[in-house]
Formats: structure tokens, sequence, C-alpha cells
């Protein structure tokens, strides 16, 4: 359904026949690309006149996005088609509550401790902001992610279900990766 008959274009068809031959690499590099593009343009919205472009962040995200969200969106979008292979209005949100209730609350807990142990934070450190970021980010999630599912598990071909899902991310990347760089949430550890 989604192959728009774009096949003819030679970047399309180049990226089709990548993600056949190597999925899950393509899919890991798509989402560094998108977690990079994404980490600079956030950073160009909430810089101020006194801050400075950090690299290292955007080594952070593209290093996530590549690691964990390319091969982890792969092996969820496959798991989710063999368990409910049907595209129907009923299937479809089946998936999409699936991925509501279990991928996305388990992949956020997951991006905020990674990053926050890149940024060198101790476990104690990295609770707090769990405590701290967790629930608001899957509560703005619960705002935009379902249309973004529907989309994705209504009409789009498993194979490309990653490249559509990050497309969609790079707008929630943008936030995610402002609530990561926010300053330490306060712990109860006195150390």
């Amino acid at each position: 359904m989604l192959e728009w008959g774009l096949k003819s274009t030679g970047l399309v068809r180049w990226y089709l026949g990548m993600i056949e031959s190597h999925p899950v690499l393509t899919k890991s590099l798509t989402a560094g690309f998108i977690f990079t593009v994404a980490d600079i343009s956030s950073q160009m919205i909430t810089l101020t006149s006194s801050d400075s472009f950090d690299p290292i962040r955007t080594s952070r995200m593209a290093g996530y996005g590549m690691l964990i969200s390319g091969p982890s969106l792969h092996l969820w979008f496959n798991f989710v088609s063999r368990i409910l292979p049907k595209r129907d209005i009923v299937t479809t949100l089946k998936k999409l509550v699936l991925g509501q209730t279990v991928y996305g609350p388990i992949i956020t807990v997951v991006f905020f401790s990674v990053n926050a142990g890149l940024q060198g934070e101790n476990g104690s450190e990295i609770v707090a902001r769990l405590k701290r970021d967790v629930i608001p980010t899957m509560i703005n999630g619960l705002v935009y992610w379902p249309a973004c599912d529907f989309i994705t598990f209504k009409f789009v071909p498993v194979r490309l279900q990653p490249l559509i899902s990050n497309s969609f991310s790079f707008l929630w990347t943008i936030y995610i990766t402002y609530m990561a760089s926010l300053e330490k949430a306060v712990t109860d550890d006195p150390n």
C-alpha cells in the first residue's frame, strides 16, 4: 500500500533493496540518522545565546538510534505482525494498544536510563530522573503516538514500519532529547 509507485526512483529503489538485503543494519542506520537530525534540531530550537552546540549529546542520540531504537523497532514490528497478522481496524487498534502499553513504556525507560547513564548519572540519579520524566513523557506520548501508530500499522508494510515510525519519531525525538538533556533530577540520596 505504501510503496506508492515510487519504486522507480533510484533512492527509494536502493533503500528498499537495502531493507531486503540488510534489514536490521538499514533500519539501525536510518534510526541513527533520524535521531542525529532530531537532536541537532532540538538543540537549535532550545539553544540560548549563552549555550553552545553539544556534539557529545548528538553522538549519544545517534548511538541510541543505531544501537537501540533501530534494532528494537525491527524486532517489535516483526513480533507484532506475527502475533496479530491482520490489518483490519480491530487488529490495528489491538496493535496500537499493545504498543502503548508494552513497547512505549519499556523503550521510554530504556531511553532515559541509557542517556542518563551515558551522562554519568549514578543509579539513584537515574531512578530520580525516571520518577520525574517517565510519566509526563508517557502522557505526552498518548497524545502523539496513537495516530502515528494507527497509520503505521494500518497502511504500511511491516518491512517499512520502522522507517515510518522513525519518521514520525523525528518530532518526538526533538521532544525526548530535550527531556533527556534536562538537569539531573533531585534525589533522596545524600551522596
